[in-house]
């Protein structure tokens, strides 16, 4: 009877015949991190299954899907240069009405903006099928921008590819489904016929010298080992024979991928990063993530990609995209800082004028909570909360929110406001500074909170407007002879 150890032995051996069987020589190298001697990874080759693997041991249709754990671990790999690239004007079309071309290129002005000096918003990419579409790529490349870089997307059609190589781009993505779900039960191929034809398709774009962003759809499903890193191997030896960069964008489709330390592919996205850059050699900054946010996990998957291999990160505006939405740019441009503990020229205060035209301009309404750019992402309710804010804001402000974005943390007045909150509200609406500011002792302030106690009192259920607030305070300064002074702002500049 073999014992553990035996078949262990034997395995070992196995893989020796093999290696030998294929009179394959892998090559000693140095590995620069570690400055030790090793030998070159394994070989993958395609493994061109009869079956699909819809791994429905991890996704069970009938079930909820599935968290395992191989506690097999890689270490962080973060590139020195990493990035945001922006897919508002694609996947931010797909879950709500078109923009027009007009509101597409405000929009694209709005984030070269953001973007600053260094490019952190390093492309943004377009839909070609409509004249609407195609219409905003030409205004926008007007621009003569270097950032955003004007990217499009498109099937792995011969006849989609015609409209890139008629608009002149530079680069665009390419939908090479990677999951077996997609390969087998959508595109009714193998994965040797997927493959072929995927190539085919990226070989002409490299023949009219035009760089492929390979767009691996539904990756988090993908059998990575068997399809996804041979397939990136083919990319690779492309780049090579063409001298042309093939970007790899790593798309988690349904929102699947996981970040915990030793969970197994193919939902892990650490193991992902590190399969894609270890073992298909595709570089840092060749390597982009793509995520969706079904289990709320998009930020943090995004945040897990930079951390283990990506230079870029894709994301959309306030995450508006398919179903649930994608990764949050503006969330992003604050990872990056936190990651960095630099913006790196980006101006943030563009965030909230971005907020403010689409509510304004486009009608879109954004969350009032939604960190960041919600109209109440930094108001308190809390008369405790707003006391604390009175002495020191730094107690109950994530950072200085009027510097970074222009917003002054506020205190909204309600029945659990105290007189701390409306104090707060005061000083803050009128912008009072220094020996300005009124405290909770104030007599204006206890003129307002006696109306908003009787408001209350009479069975009111909801919070104050501005307006009514402005109202009262108004008729307390006229009663009590007090005189409020917005505090001067500077004029920007002609």
């Amino acid at each position: 009877m073999y014992t553990i150890m035996h078949v262990k032995i034997v395995k070992y051996f196995a893989y020796i015949f093999v290696y030998y069987k294929e009179d394959v020589m892998r090559e000693v190298v140095m590995n620069k991190k570690t400055n030790l001697l090793q030998l070159e990874e394994h070989f993958y080759q395609l493994a061109d299954v009869k079956e699909p693997n819809v791994f429905h041991n991890l996704f069970p249709y009938d079930e909820i899907p599935k968290i395992a754990f191989n506690d097999r671990i890689v270490p962080h790999n973060m590139p020195e240069n990493i990035w945001i690239t922006d897919t508002t004007f694609r996947d931010g079309q797909q879950s709500r009405a078109p923009y027009s071309t007009e509101q597409i290129v405000t929009i694209y002005d709005y984030l070269h903006k953001l973007g600053g000096p260094n490019g952190m918003i390093r492309q943004s990419e377009f839909f070609l099928y409509s004249k609407k579409d195609r219409d905003a790529v030409y205004k926008c490349l007007e621009r003569g921008y270097q950032f955003p870089e004007v990217t499009s997307w498109i099937r792995a059609s011969k006849e989609d590819f015609k409209l890139v190589k008629e608009i002149g781009m530079k680069q665009t993505g390419i939908l090479v489904s990677c999951s077996d779900y997609h390969i087998f039960l959508k595109l009714k191929m193998t994965r040797k016929q997927a493959m072929e034809h995927y190539l085919s398709v990226i070989r002409e774009c490299l023949e009219e010298g035009i760089s492929p962003r390979c767009h691996l759809e539904d990756i988090t499903r993908a059998d990575i080992y068997g399809y996804v890193v041979p397939f990136c191997l083919e990319l690779m030896k492309l780049a090579e024979e063409y001298k042309i960069p093939i970007v790899v964008r790593a798309c988690d489709t349904m929102g699947y991928g996981v970040n915990y330390p030793g969970a197994v592919i193919p939902r892990s996205v650490p193991g992902i990063i590190y399969a894609i850059h270890t073992h298909a050699g595709v570089p840092h900054e060749w390597l982009e993530w793509h995520g969706h946010n079904d289990f709320y996990k998009a930020v943090s998957n995004s945040t897990t990609a930079w951390l283990y291999g990506c230079s870029g990160v894709n994301t959309s505006l306030f995450g508006i995209g398919e179903r649930t939405g994608n990764t949050p740019l503006e969330a992003m441009v604050f990872e990056y800082a936190q990651l960095k503990g630099t913006l790196n020229g980006m101006d943030t205060r563009v965030i909230t004028e971005l907020a403010e035209y689409y509510e304004k301009e486009i009608g879109y309404q954004i969350p009032p909570r939604t960190p960041f750019v919600g109209k109440n992402f930094n108001v308190t309710r809390a008369g405790i909360h707003a006391d604390g804010l009175l002495k020191n804001e730094e107690i109950y402000n994530i950072f200085d929110t009027e510097k970074f974005l222009n917003r002054p943390v506020l205190c909204a007045v309600s029945n659990t406001s105290g007189l701390a909150g409306i104090a707060h509200w005061i000083n803050t609406y009128f912008k009072l500074q220094g020996e300005d500011k009124i405290t909770k002792n104030s007599e204006l302030v206890a003129y307002v909170k006696e109306w908003v106690d009787a408001e209350y009192e009479g069975g009111r259920v909801t919070v104050l407007t501005d307006d009514e607030l402005l109202r009262v305070i108004a008729e307390g300064c006229d009663k009590l002879n007090v005189t409020l002074v917005k505090t001067p702002q500077p004029q920007p500049e002609e």
